[in-house]
């Protein structure tokens, strides 16, 4: 449907290298300013401005320290360390926008589902009704051993863990509290009927819970749900249980056939295609004219750290790419971290293959997905060219220089992407998941669904 409305997300981290390492030391950059609110109110704005769906806050339990043995680069170059709670900034850039949506990492390998379920409420009413919950069960053991566990769980491990967990979680979300059991009633004392109010009652291979859930039900219950695993296993978990879906990869031959199966994998839990929207990474640098878009990728450049790409790059495929010769060809392994990651400059398109060293040059700016550089008709006919052809719904896009990426986004390439047609002129009301689906609540065959009482 090459005339639809794209999706745009600000994609960020509460930290100071997110995924462009070293671009912190640009005089113009605002990075380290992560640990103060203006930082996050004036993020919020900007993206409001921008009518932007949403922010998507990652994060990650652990410190990078598979590159060359330790965490010793990730320290040095800021590569998502020091990181601050993603959570806890949420609040403050609600009550300073009214249609903003965020999407929130949290890792449910090391959390009881009673709580993260409490949280996720608690948000759900603050933001009215504007929250997402990122699904991930982790990729680092530095993170399993920091929390008491031996190791990392197995890859496939994580994910049956996770259908546990999510049932639990919609469970306490959807069944605990009854529709209409908030009564409110000032004459008779009674905030709310017992009646229809409910334990769970959960016994599984992972957890036992009794509970009622703590909190009143929220505006959407269940938060948006977003998940970001695209190997076999988040496939079918992101088929069953996702609503937004999070890719990343730097050419239309790795995205295109990724985004196909996660359709079929929607398909295969009996959901349809439109139950699904997909997002995938990309930063654009987009200024008033070209000579000044090239001028600044040129700056981002001499600011980058090779080294802290590879720290990163390392943390996301378990390869210690340090012990590597730079022109080596990077090879293809199996580990419990982020298989796609590694996929992407391997398999996933057999008619590239990636050196080291290029792989330093192209994750440093940006990450995994591709960067475009021009004025805004030159990066839209790109943007949009990379919309139709890997058939994604919007695009989380990453900044090199914050948040002067985000503002020539908002100030030359919102404007021309709404002339063309693709992009919204005004927010539609409503909670984040009406927006993006026309309703409020999870419907079937969703499986939260089929939790609900009343």
């Amino acid at each position: 449907m090459p005339d639809r409305h794209i999706l745009l997300h600000a994609f960020t981290m509460n930290t100071v290298g997110h995924v462009s390492p070293g671009l912190w030391t640009h005089p113009r950059d605002h990075s380290t300013e992560y640990r103060h609110l203006r930082h996050w109110t004036g993020l919020a704005r900007l993206c409001e401005r921008g009518l932007f769906d949403g922010v998507f806050l990652a994060d990650v339990l652990g410190l990078y320290d598979v590159h060359r043995g330790g965490p010793e680069t990730a320290l040095a170059r800021a590569t998502q360390v020091p990181a601050n709670d993603p959570l806890l900034v949420i609040p403050a850039m609600a009550a300073v926008t009214e249609h903003l949506g965020f999407g929130v990492t949290v890792n449910l390998s090391h959390e009881p589902p009673y709580l993260l379920a409490r949280r996720f409420s608690t948000l759900d009413h603050l933001t009215e009704g504007r929250i997402g919950w990122n699904i991930v069960t982790g990729y680092l053991a530095s993170a399993a051993r920091a929390l008491g566990q031996p190791a990392l769980r197995a890859h496939d491990e994580r994910y049956d863990l996770a259908e546990e967990y999510m049932e639990v979680a919609y469970r306490l979300w959807e069944e605990s509290w009854e529709e209409g059991a908030v009564l409110r009633d000032r004459a008779r004392t009674l905030y709310a009927d017992p009646a229809r109010v409910h334990a769970i009652r959960h016994q599984g291979a992972h957890f036992s819970v009794e509970a009622i859930h703590l909190c009143e039900p929220s505006p959407q219950r269940t938060p948006v749900l977003y998940q970001a695993g695209t190997s076999s296993a988040g496939r079918r978990f992101a088929g069953r249980h996702a609503e937004c879906v999070f890719v990343s990869g730097p050419t239309v031959e790795v995205i295109a056939p990724r985004v196909a199966a996660l359709r079929e994998a929607a398909a295969a839990a009996g959901r349809a295609p439109e139950d699904l929207r997909i997002l995938s990474s990309l930063t654009a640098i987009v200024a008033a004219t070209r000579a000044e878009a090239e001028d600044r990728y040129a700056e981002c450049l001499r600011h980058r750290s090779l080294e802290g790409a590879l720290a990163l790059m390392s943390g996301w495929t378990g390869l210690d790419f340090g012990a590597l010769d730079p022109e080596a060809r990077v090879e293809q392994v199996e580990t419990d971290a982020i298989r796609t990651a590694l996929e992407n400059i391997t398999r996933a398109d057999p008619a590239r293959s990636w050196t080291v060293r290029e792989v330093a040059e192209f994750t440093a700016i940006g990450g995994n997905g591709p960067v475009l550089v021009g004025d805004a008709p030159a990066v839209a006919d790109q943007l949009l060219d990379w919309v139709d052809r890997t058939g994604v719904d919007g695009l989380n896009l990453a900044s090199a220089v914050m948040p002067e990426t985000l503002e020539g986004v908002v100030e030359f390439l919102v404007p021309e992407l709404q002339r063309r047609g693709r992009y919204k002129t005004r927010y539609a009301p409503g909670t984040l998941r009406r927006k993006l689906f026309g309703r409020d609540r999870l419907a079937p065959p969703h499986p939260a669904a089929a939790f609900r009482r009343g």
